[in-house]
């Protein structure tokens, strides 16, 4: 007997191939069954007429930070809303484990600074989780049998520096002893399940001290000699952070992700490629390391979003506005300090120039105040102000946009919630998209989501692309769209089983109507331990979700099921050629 059967379901099978209408019966958390319709008789315990809607296999995120929500939330909300099935965490060289046993600080350092880095309510930290492990085992171990999304964790570079180095982990460098004993640990979690090394270099990651973060400390032999490591064992990746990655790469990171990839001979995947006709030089650039590393024997893939991604940014709380070089000194005053720096005409004018110089980066896209639109507002002075863009009230007042835009956050204390416009919303833009994605190193991901909760909000991408594909722009086929947001991610991490709707294959499917499909504005909600805020989005057109054959949403509402799989290397995954 079938545990549930689909009826008249449009299949999209996630291979890009036509899709078809069939009958999907499902036994034992495998899809057993595909055939015409009606034409199934085995009984089934459960069954749905899926006429007129479309059923995928369910959506891989190949770049979360859900490492800790998962204790609190174990639905991976909203991305589980938005059909994904499976998750890809531990990235950017910040994990939760290990931590070692004999120093309790480090977890309290560690919470400090997945804070600061990927902007987790510190109060959830501490309230949400229960720190209770060391050993990366241990970890996986504590998320197994409770979760409703199947999820795959990378080791964090900067977790296995501290645990071996200590504090020293920020500005030192190993003795070989403790090289040796951080390359044993590492072999530890990847014998436990861990998916390879994730690391960061980037300069916009700094821990809760405001130091660069332990991994950017590490050089190319420290690097290299864990990517090594990586190829030791089976099914396992790379990803790594360089600071080009946010703008153009240069030549020394360029070697260094080929020479990684090469060692290791195993996929190497970094975030984000920005895609934006006013920088037409930066795709061609971005994409160098790939074409080197394919003549080296490795392969490194781009990842970028489909979407442009909803965020907010404010004067009063750490955001983008802080990565702006100069601006981060003056946004981590106190208020009423940083409010009168900020009024300050001078001050004002250099923060611009550095705002719109070439060292900015892909930063620079942030300073046309102007453009911004002003959320939500606290005090009386600002009353009505909320929706209206910048650029306006401006001109009422006679002022230019960023006095404007500082007097407004200054009436609220600088609490006042900004919303910044995107200045690559154009066709030009959308076309190299468009161009861009059909690139065989690049691959749509990066949401980001589990992290910068109240900050930007990445996890929709999913349902916002499939309806810009159906209803909207109509840059891809559905075919192809579902097959980037499925059967790609989970062939670059050589999932099992996965990825595609197909007889044997683990039963990860999402249902949803093509005619709605879609995601709903972001919104601020506090649902978080410690009353903590995050921007949540609701998913339009879901029908349904399934891990592992049991439904974990219906209608945008969770079922309360936990039939996720920690899924670890080898068992969960496959080695993928880099040849």
């Amino acid at each position: 007997m079938l545990d549930h059967l689909i009826r008249r379901a449009t299949v999209v099978d996630g291979t890009g191939g036509p899709a078809y209408p069939a009958d999907v019966g499902i036994r034992g958390g495998r899809i057993v069954v595909i055939a015409e319709p009606g034409t199934v008789t085995e009984e089934a315990v459960t069954s749905e007429d899926a006429d007129g809607l479309v059923l995928a296999p369910g959506f891989v995120d190949p770049h979360t930070h859900y490492d800790a929500q998962l204790f609190w939330d174990p639905y991976a909300t909203p991305s589980m809303n938005h059909g994904v099935t499976t998750v890809a965490g531990g990235n950017c060289g910040f994990t939760l484990a290990p931590l070692h046993p004999d120093r309790p600080e480090d977890a309290d350092y560690t919470r400090r600074m997945m804070s600061r880095v990927e902007g987790m309510a510190l109060a959830a930290l501490e309230e949400g989780v229960d720190w209770t492990w060391s050993t990366f085992r241990e970890y996986l171990d504590a998320l197994e049998g409770r979760i409703a999304v199947n999820a795959g964790f990378m080791v964090g570079h900067c977790a296995l520096r501290r645990h071996v180095m200590g504090a020293d982990a920020v500005g030192g460098q190993p003795t070989p002893a403790q090289l040796d004993a951080m390359l044993a640990l590492f072999h530890d979690a990847m014998d436990a399940g861990a998916w390879g090394l994730s690391t960061t270099q980037s300069a916009t990651h700094s821990d809760g001290d405001g130091e660069p973060v332990a991994s950017r400390h590490a050089r190319p032999e420290e690097l290299l000699a864990l990517s090594r490591a990586v190829g030791e064992h089976e099914g396992t990746q790379l990803e790594a952070i360089v600071a080009g990655c946010l703008d153009q790469f240069s030549d020394e990171e360029i070697d260094l992700l080929v020479d990684m990839t090469a060692a290791a001979g195993r996929p190497l995947n970094w975030n984000v490629l920005t895609i934006d006709a006013a920088v037409p030089e930066r795709v061609p650039r971005q994409l160098i390391p790939s074409e080197r590393a394919r003549a080296a024997g490795g392969r490194i893939v781009a990842l970028t979003m489909p979407i442009l991604t909803p965020m907010n940014m404010s004067l009063g709380t750490f955001c983008a506005l802080n990565l702006i070089p100069g601006w981060g000194e003056i946004l981590a005053l106190p208020v009423p300090e940083r409010i009168g720096r900020l009024r300050d005409p001078a001050t004002r004018a250099e923060m611009l120039r550095r705002a719109d110089s070439k060292e900015a980066g892909v930063f620079r896209r942030l300073a046309n105040f102007g453009r911004y639109v002003i959320g939500d507002t606290y005090s009386a002075a600002n009353e009505g102000l909320s929706g209206r863009v910048v650029n306006d009230i401006a001109a009422e007042r006679g002022q230019d946009p960023f006095h404007c835009l500082v007097e407004i956050c200054a009436a609220d204390d600088l609490r006042t919630v900004l919303w910044p416009m995107p200045t690559d919303n154009d066709p030009d833009s959308w076309a190299l998209r468009q161009r861009t994605w059909e690139h065989e190193d690049v691959m749509l991901g990066g949401s980001d989501a589990g992290a910068h909760l109240d900050r930007m909000c990445g996890a929709p991408y999913t349902t916002r692309f499939l309806g810009d594909c159906l209803r909207g722009r109509k840059l891809l086929p559905l075919t192809t769209a579902v097959r980037m947001l499925t059967d790609d991610p989970a062939r670059l991490f050589g999932l099992r089983e996965r990825g595609r709707i197909e007889e044997g294959f683990h039963a990860d499917l999402v249902l949803f109507d093509p005619e709605r499909i879609d995601a709903g504005p972001a919104t601020l909600v506090s649902d978080l331990p410690g009353d903590s805020p995050r921007l949540d989005s609701k998913a339009i057109g879901i029908v349904s979700v399934r891990v592992n054959g049991v439904e974990t949403l219906r209608d945008d509402k969770v079922t309360g099921a936990v039939p996720g799989t920690v899924l670890r290397s080898g068992r969960d995954t496959r080695t993928v050629s880099t040849a």
